[in-house]
């Protein structure tokens, strides 16, 4: 793989606000130094919804030598309200890459299930129900939103190459059918669950089979026992303040089972690896607003639920008094061990 990344979060904008509430960038930075060095990350892909974060994450992911893939990530917005976000950013993200730069731009992700206009719902959770309960009339379903994730892209990609002048694609769902002759690169968020296992490795190589670079923008686990044969839906176990919408406990007692997520985030590397992928992206670093409580009731151990390869710590621990943020679970080794770079064999005498 030319491309060894991580998704780093730098907070979803939502009902409840920002899913990030502390965002400091002496953090951001330790993380990005955390992820190049001890990760040997090559790219990162920042995404949020706060233009001004991605900016200020992005540049110093970019000063300290990392490939950005700049990624804002719409959520329940309605159409304008997502193109004048992609404006904004690819502004942003030009100034960035006429700087000397690396950066590719994500002109957004799972547009169909993450924000108005494509499916209905009024809701991420309604949207996802509609695909889930009509069987029936999947097929048109899907197609009638891939249709209209596909207009709405033929508006956007123009809009964003007026203001940017690098690589372009976007981070889709394998449902949704892209014309991806608009784009640089094909780029597919893509979890292997028990249902897919059989046929995964064969779909991705005919993801590569289409000839231009293939991009794994998301993959990865939940850190609880079973969570890889859920793939993408590990964070249904989570419920969630009915006023605010941010997460507050789960919804019964789970085992966390680290070495269960990272068997899967290997596996998955492994495949991506082996068909020739171009750029992978783990999902993700840290999700900060699914801290660790190990201490209490297990259904208050969101971390559980986290696709995180780092366990945040709670604010109110111990061991977040003592200074530390998170600390690394098995998956972190996991790739940190994938990722490194071949050792250069010794040049003879």
């Amino acid at each position: 793989m030319r491309g060894r990344g991580i998704t780093y979060d730098t907070g979803f904008v939502g009902r409840a606000g920002n899913s990030r509430e502390h965002f400091d960038l002496t953090d951001v930075v330790a993380d990005l130094r955390a992820i190049r060095d001890r990760l040997h990350c090559t790219t990162v892909r920042i995404t949020g919804g706060d233009p001004e974060r991605i900016e200020s994450a992005a540049n110093a992911a970019a000063d300290l030598g990392l490939e950005v893939w700049y990624s804002p990530y719409p959520l329940d917005l309605h159409l304008e309200e997502m193109l004048d976000l992609f404006a904004d950013c690819a502004r942003r993200a030009e100034r960035l890459r006429i700087a000397g730069h690396q950066v590719v731009f994500v002109a957004g992700a799972e547009l169909s299930l993450m924000n108005h206009g494509f499916l209905p719902g009024a809701t991420m959770d309604e949207r996802v129900h509609a695909v889930l309960s009509r069987p029936a009339g999947l097929g048109e379903l899907v197609a009638a939103a891939s249709a209209r994730v596909d207009d709405f892209l033929g508006r956007a990609v123009p809009l964003i190459r007026g203001h940017f002048g690098g690589r372009v694609t976007y981070a889709s769902i394998p449902f949704e059918r892209v014309d991806w002759s608009r784009f640089d690169i094909v780029s597919v968020d893509l979890y292997r669950s028990a249902e897919i296992a059989d046929r995964f490795a064969d779909g991705v190589r005919d993801l590569v089979a289409q000839g231009k670079p293939v991009a794994i923008t998301e993959f990865g686990c939940a850190t609880y026992r079973g969570a890889a044969d859920v793939g993408a839906r590990g964070l249904e176990i989570v419920r969630y303040d009915p006023g605010t919408g941010r997460p507050v406990r789960l919804d019964g007692q789970y085992v966390r089972d680290e070495d269960g997520q990272a068997a899967a985030v290997r596996e998955h590397l492994e495949v991506f690896d082996a068909a020739g992928v171009d750029t992978v992206f783990v999902f993700l670093f840290a999700l900060e607003d699914m801290p660790s409580r190990a201490d209490g009731d297990p259904r208050d151990d969101l971390d559980l639920a986290s696709y995180g390869i780092v366990r945040v710590l709670d604010r109110g621990s111990a061991a977040a008094g003592a200074g530390r943020r998170w600390e690394p679970k098995a998956a972190f080794h996991v790739v940190a061990e994938f990722y490194r770079p071949a050792p250069v064999g010794k040049v003879p005498a």
